[in-house]
């Protein structure tokens, strides 16, 4: 298949909706962006990748850094995380306060926020002062480029006006589900979401989930598969907020979101995708995004059902 034909006609289709849609605006380093920008990567397994739009701008990725801290994660405790993080959809934003409390603090999943905070936590324990150079040491792995790094004003921004953030820690805190300085994780969990990449960078980042585990690139083990299952399965159930059943009714591929206008996406066997595009829907996923990858997988029939 010509996968570089299907990009470009994506890129006409979709030029009509680059209009709709806002920017996260409540960090305000998050407002600034251009908001007009578009790109989209495919990564094949033999290296072999397809670009359209502006692929070498760098955005935070936000959330879609909870694929690779769960991911850590998993690999160190195994089960045992899932008695403090679940893996069920919240049906609930991403930001909900409600669901923690009736719920008892334990999260429902690793990716909605009070979930990466858990999550966060876990990897404190065992990494100590070094976390967060882990984490991004992790990414610079995966995705076999060492010039990853965080946009310190997008961190400043988060530790600055993240008062969601603070409420959730402090709430699971209060049912003694947060094991280490409330300050360690918070600060480890915004640096993690101010990792800046690219739509090539993240597409290869993840090309192992699209591989039982094993980077095809590499053949380097990154995580056993079947934990490469389980972390697919909640990303096709989870990946997308309040949002995710959507995402698996119209895409059909296991996919996580981030604010900042990213959503990676693995076609099981076969390659990973990045689209980039920062107007958001209302579930605070990429508008533009969202639908670049339903009509990849209308054109190709590379949804997973």
């Amino acid at each position: 298949m010509d996968y570089q034909a299907v990009l470009e006609e994506i890129e006409k289709e979709i030029k009509p909706l680059l209009n709709e849609g806002k920017v996260a605006s409540y960090i305000p380093a998050l407002a600034n962006v251009d908001d007009n920008k578009f790109a989209m990567s495919i990564m094949m397994f033999d290296g072999t990748s397809y670009n359209i739009g502006d692929t070498d701008f760098k955005f935070s990725i936000q959330s879609i850094s909870k694929l690779f801290t769960f991911t850590l994660a998993l690999n160190y405790y195994g089960k045992k995380l899932y008695d403090r993080v679940g893996h069920e959809p919240s049906g609930d934003p991403f930001n909900s306060l409600v669901q923690l409390e009736y719920e008892n603090g334990i999260p429902r999943n690793p990716f909605i926020n009070a979930g990466a905070i858990v999550t966060a936590d876990t990897l404190v324990s065992i990494y100590k002062d070094n976390t967060f150079k882990t984490i991004l040491n992790f990414i610079k792995e995966v995705c076999n480029d060492d010039s990853i790094n965080i946009n310190e004003e997008i961190f400043q921004s988060e530790l600055e006006h993240g008062f969601r953030n603070f409420a959730l820690i402090n709430m699971i805190r209060s049912y003694n589900n947060i094991h280490n300085k409330i300050d360690d994780v918070i600060q480890t969990y915004f640096k993690q979401c101010s990792i800046m990449m690219n739509t090539q960078q993240l597409s290869r980042a993840v090309l192992f989930l699209a591989n039982h585990g094993i980077n095809p690139l590499t053949n380097e083990e990154i995580i056993s598969s079947s934990k490469a299952k389980r972390i697919n399965s909640v990303m096709l159930t989870c990946g997308h907020y309040d949002a995710s059943g959507d995402f698996a009714y119209k895409v059909g591929l296991p996919g996580k979101s981030g604010v900042g206008g990213g959503i990676v996406a693995v076609v099981p066997q076969k390659m990973a995708i990045c689209v980039y595009s920062p107007k958001l829907n209302n579930y605070g996923n990429s508008l533009v995004g969202t639908k670049a990858l339903e009509l990849f997988t209308t054109k190709t029939n590379l949804s997973i059902f």
